[in-house]
């Protein structure tokens, strides 16, 4: 047999610890994509290492991605280099005659 050790499968449990999830909070019994009902509000729950666990609540599918993903809603900073130089008229094998 090819069983890891348990060490090694308790790391990778141990790692998936405080991941968080949003579940649409709907008559619908099963879970469907985020994508078709944004309006509806969401339960955000965390990982425990058992079972998922309620955490918090959002309003909708934005409020719950700005909690699931903080460091998306920051923009990133451009970082500052040489400006790019335009197009030098020529005769380039992709240019139109």
């Amino acid at each position: 047999m090819d069983d890891e050790p348990l060490s090694e499968w308790a790391e990778r449990r141990d790692a998936k610890i405080g991941r968080l999830r949003a579940v649409p909070i709907t008559s619908v019994k099963d879970p469907r994509g985020s994508h078709l009902n944004p309006d509806a509000p969401r339960a955000i729950e965390r990982w425990n290492g058992h079972a998922w666990e309620p955490y918090a609540l959002a309003a909708d599918l934005a409020e719950a991605k700005r909690i699931l993903y903080p460091e998306a809603t920051t923009p990133p900073t451009p970082a500052p280099g040489p400006a790019r130089l335009p197009l030098a008229p020529g005769t380039g094998r992709h240019r139109k005659p």
